[in-house]
């Protein structure tokens, strides 16, 4: 069901507008891009014995884990400052 504009949101969506989830999800997963790459060059680039694609794989998982966790924690920060700014 797709909300128009002239509909008031309510339920989930507002509850997601609300806490700005698709921003922490951009900002989550983007610093767990960054830090997976630092980790992948300081680890994985100066040189290794095992198959390469078990670091992708590594990583993919690292990336992915890691982009949940913050954008959870994000999330959480958001919540907080909503219900403290409520009256």
């Amino acid at each position: 069901m797709d909300v128009t504009e002239s509909e008031p949101e309510s339920g989930a969506a507002a509850m997601v507008a609300a806490l700005n989830v698709p921003r922490n999800a951009k900002y989550g997963f983007s610093l767990a891009a960054l830090v997976t790459a630092g980790l992948v060059a300081l680890f994985v680039l100066p040189g290794t014995t095992r198959p390469t694609y078990l670091y992708g794989a590594l990583a993919f998982v690292l990336l992915v884990s890691l982009g949940g966790l913050l954008t959870a924690l994000f999330t959480v920060v958001s919540a907080v400052r909503l219900a403290r700014s409520a009256p």
